[in-house]
């Protein structure tokens, strides 16, 4: 049976995490031996492998931190925008690593890999398929472009640092770029964008990039009585919810500040939505919007726990989330799982996951006035049932654990066909 193992920076903690943890399972339960190698370790999955921790694992992090923030001149903007992986971890002495036939890389930043970990990683003769959360592997050290082309052509004077031609963007990218040449590396974007996007990048041109959306298990993530969600979680019976969920609400590219506007529009255009309806946040920092927005708000803070966050969106009657971009938002395939018809901006993969009309609505980028007339058509004027089912239909076509599963399965006998094991 095929042994592969998958390489996060967490086992649980963020988009990337939680998608690779679900893949996992995935693999695990269609036909392949999968384990997960992290750093910080949240559960005791037997299937999860933690690096030995101590003073180095934690220095790591420290250490590149600080170079970042001196060649930032000593600013914090951008801090936690750039990750440059000179410090991390050697996995290729561990028996998980020994075992495994494919080793497949995921979100390997802040401290876990370095890039010459990763560079020894290739040299193994191992098979290596990185899947893509965001485009720091087909980049120099951003993972969103925010309409820079510098990835394309070998960047320099990048927007994220102060300017220089030969600055610290460049020779990073010099150095991914002799990483990577003649290696044969599988990378899966988990977006038909984010895969546009690598296929422009100067950096991998030679390499094998395939598009697989990330898995859910849909007979967790399900309708569920919306009646009894809200009274479990003391909202009101008798209220329309609209939901924003991120793993940190004040995240400018989660694009909170067009939905507070979006929000101001709806309450001034249906003053009786005062009275009907409510909205509940569901992450970090949520306590700071109380009072910013229009409608009252519901302040439900950071939840890591599975169950409940399955109930948030079973209470719920739309979720918006109008990032200014993203890759494919595991938060808008739960609401998709859970019957709730999704809104959102017509960036990155978002138009892939909700469908016009069909089983949401998909706005203007920052276009706020569009947002709002996409939160008011699904609650006061589509057909709400045939909404929500069509919702749960695209989860099922697209995002099952079996159909991506046997995706990924494919990339990787593609990818032992065409590796020869070093000696």
């Amino acid at each position: 049976m095929m042994q592969v193992l998958i390489v996060n920076t967490s086992e649980l903690t963020g988009g990337a995490a939680v998608a690779a943890n679900r893949l996992k399972d995935a693999l695990n339960n269609n036909g392949v031996t999968a384990k997960m190698l992290v750093r910080d370790r949240q559960t005791d999955d037997k299937d999860v492998i933690t690096i030995k921790k101590g003073w180095r694992t934690h220095w790591n992090l420290l250490w590149e931190r600080w170079c970042i923030f001196w060649h930032l001149h000593f600013k914090k903007n951008n801090l936690f925008a750039i990750d440059i992986a000179n410090a991390g971890t050697d996995i290729t002495k561990m028996e998980a690593f020994k075992a495994a036939d494919v080793i497949h890389l995921s979100w390997v930043n802040q401290g876990m890999l370095s890039l010459g970990n990763i560079r020894k990683i290739l040299r193994s003769g191992k098979p290596v398929v990185w899947t893509m959360h965001d485009l720091w592997p087909a980049s120099s050290i951003c993972h969103y472009a925010h309409g820079c082309d510098g990835f394309k052509m070998g960047c320099g004077n990048c927007p994220l640092l102060p300017k220089t031609k030969n600055d610290l963007s460049a020779r990073i990218y010099k150095r991914k770029e002799n990483m990577y040449k003649g290696k044969n590396l599988s990378f899966v974007a988990c977006s038909e964008w984010l895969a546009g996007q690598a296929r422009e990048s100067g950096l991998i041109t030679d390499q094998s990039i395939t598009s697989i959306p990330n898995p859910i298990d849909s007979s967790f993530f399900c309708p569920n009585n919306k009646i009894e969600a809200k009274k479990q979680l003391n909202l009101p019976t008798d209220k329309r919810i609209i939901l924003f969920v991120s793993q940190r609400v004040t995240d400018k590219r989660k694009g909170m500040e067009y939905f507070v506007e979006a929000i101001s529009k709806l309450s001034e255009q249906y003053p009786e939505m005062k009275n009907t309806t409510e909205i509940a946040i569901l992450g970090g920092h949520a306590e700071e919007l109380v009072g910013k927005l229009a409608l009252k708000v519901n302040s439900l803070g950071y939840v890591n726990d599975p169950q409940k966050i399955r109930l948030v969106y079973s209470a719920s009657d739309v979720f918006v989330l109008p990032s200014l971009e993203d890759n494919l938002p595991n938060t808008i395939m739960e609401a998709l799982a859970c019957g709730i018809p999704c809104v959102g901006f017509s960036v990155g993969g978002i138009p892939e996951m909700i469908e016009h009309t069909i089983n949401g609505y998909v706005a203007a980028s920052k276009d706020s006035t569009d947002l709002a007339s996409g939160i008011h058509w699904v609650l006061e004027e589509a057909d709400y049932q045939k909404l929500s089912g069509a919702a749960v239909e695209k989860v099922q076509a697209c995002y099952s654990q079996k159909s991506v599963a046997e995706r990924y399965i494919e990339v990787y006998e593609k990818a032992l066909s065409n590796t020869h094991y070093a000696l």
